[in-house]
């Protein structure tokens, strides 16, 4: 009997260590593949269709990345995700690449990003008309011929939080602008990566003041 139990509870111990040949320990680390970026934080955005998986990613001493917020489920743009240099104004399509995170605002109050923010107001603007010198920037109105188009950033709930992406930071006419990490409202974007609220929030609140983004 004492053979046997000595047995069992070896068994037990090593089920609890994760030791037992095929079984991986309960604690080991989700890896990430994440293969551009760089930074010590990153928001790796997997994409399949205009769905995506998005994970807060931490750089380890070696080099790679381990999950350490996440997984959420996310959307990408209804035409899913398409290469920088194919990107285009209006396309429907997500840019992929490694970009930096930049600014938040919304139309609440700063959840706990560590960045500058903004609360927005009805007078906010974002420009995407490609021929105005305001083009990919955020502006104040009235336009008084400054641009002739901008998308209004007043806009709840999917602008309750939100950050800018920091896709086409030489305003490049037609490249694609006002690409935003923001609150999903259960539907493809229009190019956005978006996410659940609490999602969002608890991500926000993890990646610091120097994350980036990566998107495939």
């Amino acid at each position: 009997m004492r053979r046997l139990t000595t047995a069992v509870t070896g068994a037990v111990a090593l089920l609890l260590t994760g030791s037992l040949v095929g079984l991986p320990s309960a604690a080991a680390a989700v890896r990430c593949d994440v293969r551009g970026a760089t930074a010590a934080h990153v928001i790796d955005v997997t994409s399949s269709g205009s769905n995506a998986t998005v994970r807060g990613c931490q750089r380890q001493a070696d080099g790679s990345y381990v999950q350490a917020v996440g997984p959420y489920s996310g959307r990408v743009g209804y035409n899913g995700v398409i290469s920088a240099a194919s990107k285009r104004e209006g396309d429907g399509r997500t840019p992929a690449g490694v970009y930096g995170m930049r600014s938040g605002f919304g139309a609440l109050a700063n959840p706990g990003l560590a960045r500058s923010w903004t609360v927005m107001t009805a007078n906010d603007f974002w420009v995407d008309d490609s021929l105005s010198s305001y083009y990919n920037t955020h502006q104040r109105g009235p336009a008084n011929g400054r641009w002739t188009s901008a998308e209004k950033l007043l806009n709840r709930p999917a602008y309750d939080y939100a950050q800018v992406i920091g896709y086409n930071e030489t305003r490049t006419p037609y490249r694609g602008s006002a690409i935003f990490l923001h609150v999903s409202t259960g539907g493809a974007t229009a190019g956005c990566v978006s996410l659940p609220s609490s999602s969002l929030v608890a991500l926000m609140r993890w990646e610091g003041s120097s994350a980036q983004i990566e998107i495939s």
